[in-house]
């Protein structure tokens, strides 16, 4: 369980030589992370006036966001990557810096931010981190703003009668976070989740999940097992990356299993019932049912 405590002092602890570069490499690089991964999942918010980035450490998202808005505000914990962040973008003048105590955003105008941003960072968090930024938000955000939010969902994962883990924890994930909390602290500060895509890391199991909500509510939210994103998107990214260089072919990866995906959420039609999502590369047996509040898609890559 990652305390705020423990976070601050393994990062500014940590060896960042390579810039955060080097937690890329499944993907083939930060470049493939970002445009195949990354970029499609929030494409459709930005870009926009203000965004707010938690937790951006040497900027390794930070250095495409910027290109997005005509403000960019970063908040991290530690200050070694503050500073390491204004050194490496003092040319961009539309970015401003602050270091927090792992859980304020006191510095945060409110009604302020149009889009909010962070990934895997927050994965190292525990709920009590979550809920305390979730809260801010809701005064933070525009009223037509929206929030991404790559999070651990390793607390789905907890036995509830002997409290032990029946998933590894794979990547220092705060053991207390899940998607559903996720959910409910949104509701309990009256926003909205719209999608949520749970996702296995560096295992089997669906130790994370990407959050996206809004200030307003504009839709119940999608939930999404996506099983294949560790051997499938990344997998495939880092394929890509190689089949599209110079490498000899006595030195390209085997091709992964699952292969290219498409995005499980983009653009699905508002289902009703027990019908069939219709979702870009998702088998059509993929069937919807109704989840709590949400609409819950098991779904198939292939």
């Amino acid at each position: 369980m990652p305390s705020v405590e423990e976070n601050l002092f393994a990062w500014t602890n940590y060896n960042w030589s390579e810039q955060g570069d080097e937690w890329s490499q499944d993907w083939g690089g930060t470049d493939f992370l970002w445009w195949r991964t990354i970029y499609p999942r929030i494409r459709k918010f930005i870009p926009t006036g203000t965004i707010l980035e938690i937790a951006p450490g040497y900027g390794r998202c930070t250095q495409f966001l910027h290109r997005f808005c005509k403000e960019l505000i970063i908040v991290d914990l530690t200050e070694k990557c503050i500073d390491s962040c204004r050194e490496r973008f003092k040319s961009e003048s539309h970015i401003k810096y602050y270091v927090n105590d792992g859980k304020s955003l006191d510095m945060i105008p409110d009604d302020s931010i149009d889009f909010v941003f962070s990934w895997d960072s927050l994965v190292h968090a525990e709920n009590d981190v979550l809920e305390s930024y979730i809260r801010q938000l809701s005064k933070k955000l525009k009223g037509n703003g929206f929030g991404f939010i790559h999070h651990s969902n390793l607390g789905s994962h907890v036995n509830k009668q002997n409290a032990e883990l029946s998933a590894l924890n794979q990547g220092w994930r705060g053991a207390t976070m899940s998607a559903e909390l996720f959910h409910e602290y949104c509701e309990n500060n009256s926003m909205h989740c719209i999608a949520q895509e749970k996702v296995n890391w560096l295992c089997s199991a669906l130790i994370d999940c990407m959050s996206l909500f809004s200030k307003a509510h504009v839709r119940q939210n999608i939930v999404v097992e996506n099983t294949c994103f560790s051997s499938g998107e990344a997998d495939y990214s880092r394929y890509l990356s190689n089949i599209y260089s110079v490498t000899p072919i006595s030195q390209l990866p085997q091709q992964p299993i699952c292969g290219s995906i498409a995005q499980p959420y983009a653009s699905p039609q508002e289902p009703v019932g027990d019908k069939v999502a219709t979702l870009p590369g998702l088998s059509q047996d993929s069937k919807i049912t109704p989840h709590r509040k949400s609409i819950k898609l098991h779904v198939s890559i292939r």
